[in-house]
């Protein structure tokens, strides 16, 4: 039987560009299956790496990553090639260390034995869906939540847009209490709810696949008195009256995916919408906003 391939493309660059191409990949890659690294290599070298399925082609997925980069992939020299496909999961994650965000821990299996006992693990694979914790947008999100579940306790809880799930297993790990986890993507809705039931959160989260509000299950589970949404900014000023609409009164919600020059567009839309700025947080060119409605 022929070994099926899966396409990777590696770019070898300085730490701060690595991670600036990382971020842009992350957020515009036009595929939805595929898996961006980026780690260490040596003093000042890094590399970033994307796979991508393996009904790919390699020059396929370069020619997708330059148009992702857009002026950004001028002079990038970059690789092409391929591995096993029962290999691209170990290979997507060698380098990639456990991330602190508070009390949250977000690890791959390969560092389960590195986790403090005092800490939440969150068990994250390199999947076909966003979010590993390697990136500024969800550690924003993890550390505001750290913050928030130590002040409160919430009772109904929607993670909007949830892609690996990981903000919703944070707050069922931390609170035990019930969770809903929705996407736009079916695939990132079925590896969400794989995700909480691989850590121990599947009783309290609830995994939906749900293009929009319209979607009964919003109004069956809500009003919510905590809405987390790590989407991108056009998405979240678009869907800034629906947010408020099913926001309780006295609930918080935790945006980001924005990038900071994009952070008064988005505090403005939910300003407007009669929501108060509770906090704002910058981390590696990106804003966690944080506000309530009285």
């Amino acid at each position: 039987m022929p070994v099926t391939q899966t396409p990777v493309i590696r770019l070898s660059l300085d730490e701060t560009t690595a991670k600036r191409v990382a971020d842009v990949l992350e957020e515009a890659f036009p595929f939805g299956e595929v898996s961006i690294a980026a780690f260490e290599t040596g003093p000042d070298a890094w590399s970033v790496e994307v796979y991508g399925s393996p009904e790919m082609e390699a020059s396929e997925l370069a020619s997708a990553l330059r148009e992702a980069l857009g002026p950004e992939s001028a002079g990038l020299r970059v690789e092409e090639g391929a591995i096993d496909e029962k290999d691209w999961v170990a290979k997507s994650l060698e380098g990639l260390k456990p991330v602190p965000a508070g009390r949250f821990v977000v690890h791959g299996s390969h560092d389960r034995d590195k986790i403090p006992a005092d800490a939440i693990g969150i068990e994250i694979e390199a999947a076909l869906a966003f979010g590993t914790g390697h990136h500024g947008t969800t550690r924003g999100c993890l550390l505001a939540l750290d913050e928030l579940l130590t002040e409160r306790r919430f009772e109904r809880v929607l993670d909007l847009g949830s892609g690996t799930g990981v903000l919703a297993i944070a707050v069922a790990l931390a609170q035990k209490a019930p969770v809903l986890a929705t996407d736009i993507d079916e695939t990132s809705a079925r590896i969400a709810g794989e995700n909480a039931e691989a850590n121990g959160a599947g009783a309290f989260v609830a995994s939906i696949h749900a293009e929009g509000f319209d979607h009964p299950v919003f109004a069956e589970r809500g009003p919510f008195d905590l809405i987390v949404a790590n989407i991108l900014a056009g998405p979240l000023v678009e869907l800034s009256g629906d947010v408020a609409a099913h926001l309780a009164e006295g609930g918080v919600v935790v945006l980001s995916g924005l990038m900071t020059h994009e952070e008064d567009r988005v505090r403005d839309a939910y300003l407007a919408k009669g929501l108060s700025l509770v906090s704002a947080r910058q981390l590696e060119g990106w804003s966690t906003l944080v506000l309530i409605k009285k």
